[in-house]
C-alpha cells in the first residue's frame, strides 16, 4: 500500500470514528509549499514544546480553537498542553523523536517515540526511577499554517527492563 493510501485510510478511519459523514469531511487540497511548511511545524512540537520545554510556542504553533480529539472526549490547547507538562514533569530528561510523517493536502501524520527517566511524577505516574518508552501517531489538520485538530493514539510508557 503506498504511502498517501495508508494516510487517505487512516484519515477517513479517524472521520468515520469522530462522527463524521463522508459529506461533512473536510477536503483535501493544499500546497506543497503549505504542505512542507506544516511538516515544518508538526516536527517544532516535538523539538521546541516536548524536548526543549519551551511551552510558550504553542500560541504560534496551534490555533486558538485547536481540539485535540480524544477516544471518549475533547480537548482544548489548555487541557492538551497541560498534558505536556505532565509528560515532562513524569520524565524530566524525555526526548520524543519523529521517525517518519507523512503529509497530504491540510493533514500530517506523524510516527513517533519517546524516551525518558521517570524520576518525577506527573500524568498520573508516580516516580519509579526507570527509563521509560512510548511509542504513538499523530495526525494533525493544519489550517493557516497553525494545528487545528489533531488526533492521537499511543502505548502505555514500557518500563525499561
Amino acid at each position: 500500500m503506498s504511502r498517501a493510501a495508508a494516510l487517505f485510510f487512516v484519515m477517513l478511519s479517524c472521520a468515520v470514528s469522530a462522527g463524521a459523514s463522508a459529506d461533512t469531511a473536510t477536503p483535501i487540497a493544499a500546497s506543497s509549499e503549505n504542505t512542507e511548511a506544516n511538516k515544518l511545524t508538526a516536527r517544532r512540537v516535538f523539538l521546541e514544546i516536548f524536548n526543549q520545554g519551551k511551552y510558550d510556542v504553542a500560541g504560534e504553533i496551534y490555533g486558538p480553537d485547536f481540539v485535540n480529539h480524544g477516544l471518549t472526549t475533547d480537548a482544548n490547547l489548555a487541557q492538551d498542553q497541560a498534558a505536556v507538562h505532565g509528560w515532562r514533569d513524569a520524565a524530566p530528561d524525555l526526548v520524543m523523536t519523529v521517525i517518519n510523517e507523512i503529509a497530504e493536502g491540510d493533514f500530517v501524520t506523524v510516527l513517533w517515540s519517546g524516551t525518558g527517566t521517570n524520576t518525577g511524577s506527573g500524568n498520573g505516574y508516580s516516580a519509579t526511577g526507570k527509563r521509560m518508552t512510548v511509542r504513538g501517531i499523530t495526525i494533525w489538520r493544519f489550517a493557516g499554517g497553525k494545528i487545528q485538530e489533531e488526533w492521537s493514539e499511543f502505548s502505555a510508557p514500557v518500563a525499561a527492563k
